[in-house]
């Protein structure tokens, strides 16, 4: 009986310790490597505060590589162009359907491109509004008014929008947020203390909701 203890704890041990979140490098001319501390700076947050254990730095993974299911987390980001081709639309969607996470941070300039080429992922499904009591935004840390604002770009509200599968959120989209300036380091944008925090916070929420449902 001890052995199988032993033998489980270890399984267990190579799963925890094997967590590794990535950086969607994707093709069209928008700057898909923008904000290159934003990711390491989240994870290094995470793991001193809410306990995950994520390797120290990011990977990139391109939309239609296969490598792309080895990440529970794929994050998205830039100011231009983006385009997905057909073998990258299909990848994306058995991605996303299959159990993985990605999270689309529009930099300021994105939006009129990602959001037709969600519309090639998910042709039947549409974007929606996250509501602010949805569990993302509740733990382990509080925004009760939803998504936070980090940066002004046109003095719009921020707004989280989702794909919804089968009731389980699989596409995340941040928009006149810029969560990702937040992570940057504090002397790319000279955010105050208090903006950064904010921003790590909520992408400690997304990273627990990812690891927790």
């Amino acid at each position: 009986m001890k052995k199988i203890y032993l033998v489980f704890s270890l399984i267990i041990t190579i799963t925890v310790n094997s967590q590794e979140i990535a950086l969607l490098k994707y093709s069209g001319g928008g700057d898909w490597y923008a904000n290159p501390t934003s990711l390491p700076n989240l994870i290094k947050f995470c793991n001193q505060n809410i306990k995950t254990i994520i390797k120290p730095k990011n990977a990139v993974v391109e939309p239609s590589s296969p490598d792309l299911f080895s990440y529970p987390f794929v994050h998205m980001t830039g100011h231009g162009n983006v385009v997905f081709n057909d073998s990258d639309v299909m990848n994306l969607r058995n991605y996303m359907t299959s159990g993985g996470f990605l999270h689309i941070d529009d930099n300021y300039g994105m939006d009129q491109y990602i959001q037709k080429e969600i519309r090639k992922i998910f042709p039947n499904n549409n974007l929606v509004e996250i509501p602010a009591n949805h569990a993302i935004f509740q733990k382990p840390y509080s925004f009760p008014a939803g998504i936070p604002k980090i940066h002004e770009h046109e003095g719009k509200r921020p707004q989280a929008f989702g794909i919804f599968i089968e009731g389980r959120l699989v596409l995340l989209y941040t928009f006149e947020t810029d969560l990702g300036d937040g992570w940057e380091d504090t002397d790319v944008h000279n955010d105050p203390l208090v903006v950064r925090e904010k921003a790590l916070k909520m992408g400690a929420n997304i990273i627990n909701y990812i690891f927790n449902n």
